[in-house]
């Protein structure tokens, strides 16, 4: 899901028909056909995905309105769409996600309700201490839900429940890292023998990660995919939710890349989700977030030197000194991973 581009990304002026890809010309011409007219469409920037964004003004006689209009990289049925399938998933728990205004298969087209432009990241980098906590305990009290509400709902008809953070999809993200960070961001060429080791560490995270009892997870629950709109807060991006460790989503919302929160905060917010959930006791949950949180934050760094250079996005390169932080304090908690550690910081001098 989308947010407004910084000026230095936009254009002068909103695109005109001529520079938008032609479903979204065939779709806005039948849309005034029926009543609805655009009267701007402005690019956003989008997420890691190859999904586009546009914020949409419509006409609709003298009254005025605004709309995301998300234009996927081709056509999809309805019905087997995933975006779709836990929007309706999340809405029955209830989580409170963007409101599904209308679908377009043919044209690749979702037009969802414009929940603004204030991410949980502003807010985190903005905000007094007190109204990062209660914000934070919102996001907590969702995750809390997500999980308990998931396993009520489980069913063959929702798609997460047919996908987990299995040991060959860990290993493939760990490996992720491997291609788009050491080898292309960064330009690491390791001899055989360190390849061999890397290979082993990774094997072996992937294997314990993959061992840890499963629940619901929303997979990127992290300050950029939660918008602050009023007084509560809208869950974006849910489309790759999956079955994984209790520890995955707060992973993703208190190991941030994006959002540079205070150990201590951290601390204080793992704890009060403790008192949230069932799922797990403190202890274990403070062993499962050590050692998935080494494995999400090396697959951050894979998909940010992907960004940067495969995809050009440089936008991206802003977040890597702050996760490979995030690794190196793990690493230094964790001994069990000095291995590991060396091999890297031999070539990666941030995880020395």
């Amino acid at each position: 899901m989308p947010q407004a581009r910084p000026p230095e990304e936009l254009g002068p002026e909103s695109p005109g028909k001529d520079s938008l890809d032609p479903r979204m010309v065939r779709y806005l011409d039948r849309r005034s056909g029926e009543g609805l007219r655009a009267r701007s469409v402005e690019p956003l920037a989008g997420d890691a995905s190859t999904r586009r964004y546009y914020r949409v003004v419509w006409s609709e006689g003298a009254e005025a309105r605004s709309s995301v209009l998300a234009l996927m990289p081709e056509a999809f049925e309805p019905e087997r769409e995933p975006f779709l399938n836990v929007s309706r998933l999340f809405t029955k728990m209830p989580v409170r996600v963007p409101t599904v205004h209308d679908v377009s298969g043919p044209e690749g087209i979702l037009l969802l309700e414009d929940c603004g432009d204030e991410l949980l990241q502003t807010l985190a980098e903005q905000a007094d201490r007190e109204t990062r906590s209660d914000f934070y305990l919102k996001a907590l009290r969702i995750l809390a839900r997500i999980q308990s509400r998931g396993a009520d709902l489980e069913s063959k008809s929702y798609v997460p429940y047919g996908i987990a953070f299995d040991e060959e999809k860990l290993s493939w993200e760990l490996a992720y890292f491997d291609t788009h960070f050491l080898q292309g961001f960064r330009q690491v060429a390791l001899a055989a023998s360190e390849r061999d080791a890397l290979r082993d560490s990774f094997s072996r995270i992937a294997g314990e990660i993959a061992a840890l009892p499963r629940v619901l997870c929303h997979r990127d629950y992290h300050s950029r995919n939660l918008m602050v709109v009023g007084d509560e807060l809208v869950v974006l991006d849910f489309q790759d939710a999956r079955m994984g460790p209790v520890s995955y989503d707060l992973v993703s919302l208190l190991r941030d890349s994006y959002a540079g929160l205070e150990a201590d905060f951290a601390e204080e917010m793992s704890a009060e989700f403790c008192n949230l959930t069932s799922h797990v006791s403190p202890r274990r949950l403070r062993d499962e977030l050590e050692l998935v949180a080494l494995q999400r934050n090396l697959k951050a760094l894979g998909t940010f030197g992907y960004q940067c250079t495969v995809r050009r996005k440089s936008v991206y390169e802003r977040y890597v000194p702050r996760t490979l932080e995030l690794v190196r304090v793990n690493f230094s908690r964790n001994p069990r991973w000095d291995g590991l550690r060396r091999i890297l910081a031999a070539h990666v001098p941030e995880l020395a």
